[in-house]
């Protein structure tokens, strides 16, 4: 009942999470796109008001004209929708979920003893440490390096330059300590808690003072603006890396590589180019080599990543050998793979969590028709995407997972 109770709460706070995240998400994106299709306005009476820009649109069978004001309109009104919930619920499920999954399992999720051999509070304190220091140091580079020379909030390419170090440096030392699932998704976490703390730390409280200074008939220091507009930006490029390091847990071929977290920077490039091709786009500029660069780097990760051919084998489980060279002796067609061999595999492998007792998913190996009935998850999980077993911590060999290879094929 337990492990019952425990999918359930999985489900349930990956679904708000999933929610929250399109609505964070999708608000993040609207703006984006509405800020570079704003036009400056042409009436005279929209000028008067402060009106910096326009934008006519139809949608669901009615028109929209939002405005912008630059900084703020002369008369404020007293209904304001503000855009925050959306971050912090985003947050606050993304991190229940990392608890209940890793942070309370860290034995078993987040240590690879081959990795780091580390006791599990200390890898439960270095994944916490992890998400405070990568906003940390993020928010000191936007302090120390984003100004220009007159003082104003800007200088976003040395800016987002030195973020783009701090990350894949986050990438590597993370892959130093955690089993590589465990540390794509804390590297995902890590800008994900500067994308909210963004929100949380200066967007809302620099709008907040805004309206404050409007309401009391101070002057309002565009400082709050130009600081907000930037963590804006800097979030919209942010938020497919992050997608693509939270949905590649279910992906084993990424994070069991030798060297996942060069892979994991180059799927992150990836989705900061397609962002910036999009935003790019929304200015009316087709920028279509970046596209081009996309499709080179995509591509030459899927080459990297494709699986070795094994050697083949004069019988099951055993490489052909001998002196006589391949010219000279015939071809040994591969003795067909034997349950027992499979079995054996499962029992020493897979079996100390898939028993009559554990069974996760309700996926058990402890019957031979269970390991049949199983066969194409087996194969899924062990040999396509080497997944399994969970940070292959009962070693299972390229060996072994090319003989249950065989067998699914052969049956």
């Amino acid at each position: 009942m337990d492990s019952y109770l425990l999918d359930w709460a999985n489900l349930l706070l990956r679904w708000l999470h999933v929610i929250v995240a399109i609505a964070w998400i999708g608000a993040s994106f609207y703006f984006v796109w509405l800020d570079n299709h704003l036009l400056k306005p042409q009436a005279q009476d929209l000028k008067s008001k402060g009106v910096d820009g326009e934008l006519w649109a139809v949608h669901g069978g009615g028109f929209y004209n939002p405005q912008k004001y630059m900084v703020a309109p002369g008369h404020l009104p007293q209904h304001l929708h503000w855009f925050y919930w959306e971050s912090y619920w985003t947050w606050m499920s993304g991190f229940a979920l990392f608890a209940l999954l890793y942070l309370f399992n860290a034995d078993t999720y987040l240590i690879d003893k081959r990795v780091h051999d580390w006791s599990a509070p200390a890898a439960v304190a270095g994944a916490l440490g992890f998400l405070a220091g990568g906003w940390i140091v993020y928010d000191q580079i936007c302090r120390r390096f984003g100004r220009k020379a007159d003082g104003t909030i800007g200088n976003d390419g040395m800016v987002l330059g030195l973020i783009a170090v701090v990350i894949a440096a986050a990438a590597w030392g993370a892959s130093q300590l955690f089993a590589g699932r465990a540390a794509f998704l804390i590297v995902g976490a890590v800008i994900a808690t500067m994308m909210s703390a963004n929100v949380f730390f200066w967007i809302i409280p620099g709008q907040k003072q805004v309206i404050a200074d409007m309401r009391a008939g101070r002057p309002v220091d565009p400082v709050h603006g130009q600081r907000g507009k930037q963590r804006s930006v800097h979030n919209t490029y942010f938020t497919l890396p992050v997608l693509i390091a939270m949905l590649s847990n279910h992906y084993g071929m990424l994070y069991s590589h030798p060297h996942n977290w060069l892979v994991l920077v180059g799927l992150m490039l990836v989705g900061a180019l397609v962002r910036t091709w999009f935003v790019k786009r929304h200015k009316g500029v087709n920028a279509w080599p970046l596209l081009a660069i996309v499709a080179a780097l995509l591509a030459a990760l899927i080459v990297w990543l494709a699986p070795k051919p094994m050697a083949t084998e004069g019988t099951a489980g055993a490489p052909a050998t001998g002196a006589m060279s391949a010219a000279s002796t015939p071809a040994v067609t591969p003795a067909k793979v034997s349950f027992e061999e499979v079995r054996k595999i499962v029992n020493d492998r897979c079996l100390a969590c898939h028993n009559a007792a554990l069974a996760p998913k309700r996926i058990q190996f402890h019957e031979p028709q269970l390991i049949e009935q199983h066969a194409a998850e087996i194969y899924q999980q062990a040999v396509a995407q080497r997944a399994m077993p969970l940070n292959n911590a009962t070693g299972m060999t390229d060996e072994e997972r090319a003989i249950l290879g065989r067998w699914v094929k052969e049956r």
